[in-house]
């Protein structure tokens, strides 16, 4: 099944699903997606639904002295394949500002359920302006050593964890190649940074194990790709991993500086002024 290709039933119950909410929470949903492994494009055969949206109250919610206290998540209890929830917008728009991944992923994701008015675009425009990517290769590292650390260190893997290594790892040469904010799927990360014939046919033999299995399908190492993935943790930082907000050099060894260098290295500024003007449009909407 390729990325948007998720059957009309599905569709009108996640639809069903997303008015409900609207009326039990008073709220309008301005965009909602597809992520996780659908929106990634390697999804099993019994994969859940991973809905994610964004949300809006009407403005006098804002206008409110105990705002500070106010939840500005929806999360709705997992029934069955659907696991669904959301974000206040402002909550997302402060993400946003500090280059959030997931909410970069979600923007990009090829499965859009809803998106009502231009906020969405808006947001996909400010991306490239809007992203650091010394903060976000920080996140990706980190889920890619602690996936293999926590998975793939015994003789027989879940396939779908060697996924879940892999793909923050490209998501690395992405971002140290300089080709902006990280896409959704995970063709286009392999496209664009693995030369290597025989990774790309270990790769490719992987993605059709796990789309035409389950999740929890298990077999034996596969000595190419684990091989790949030792290379690539040992190449990306040569030092311990640190928090971009433990340093003035954003968590990065020395080594990984060089790589990141000329454009790639440049620390964007989200446009504060834009972000506020895009939230109080979606108010007036």
């Amino acid at each position: 099944m390729q990325p948007s290709e998720i059957p009309d039933d599905v569709r009108s119950e996640i639809d069903r699903r997303l008015d409900a909410i609207e009326r039990a929470e008073a709220v309008t949903i301005l965009y909602a997606c597809e992520s996780g492994s659908r929106a990634w494009g390697f999804a099993s055969t019994d994969s859940d639904y991973d809905v994610r949206f964004l949300y809006v109250h009407p403005r006098d919610h804002y206008l409110s002295i105990d705002i500070a206290t106010r939840r500005d998540v929806i999360e709705i209890p997992i029934e069955g394949v659907y696991d669904i929830g959301g974000w206040d917008l402002p909550k997302a728009l402060r993400l946003f500002a500090k280059s959030n991944p997931p909410l970069n992923e979600w923007l990009g994701s090829p499965i859009v359920y809803r998106e009502r008015g231009p906020i969405a675009d808006r947001l996909r425009a400010l991306a490239p302006t809007a992203y650091s990517p010394r903060a976000q290769r920080y996140h990706y590292l980190s889920m890619a050593r602690g996936n293999d650390r926590d998975f793939l260190r015994g003789p027989t893997v879940r396939w779908k964890k060697y996924l879940y290594v892999l793909r923050p790892l490209l998501a690395v040469r992405w971002l140290e190649a300089g080709l902006g904010p990280v896409p959704t799927p995970f063709a286009t990360l392999v496209e664009r940074t693995v030369d290597d014939a025989r990774v790309r046919r270990a790769i490719d033999a992987l993605l059709a194990r796990k789309t035409a299995g389950r999740e929890q399908d298990v077999g034996p190492r596969d000595e190419t790709l684990s091989t790949f993935i030792a290379n690539e943790l040992a190449r990306a930082d040569d030092g311990p991993l640190r928090s971009p907000q433990g340093s003035g050099e954003k968590g990065l060894s020395p080594c990984a500086l060089i790589r990141l260098s000329g454009s790639s290295l440049a620390v964007t500024r989200p446009d504060r002024a834009a972000l506020d003007a895009l939230f109080r449009d979606a108010l007036a909407d």
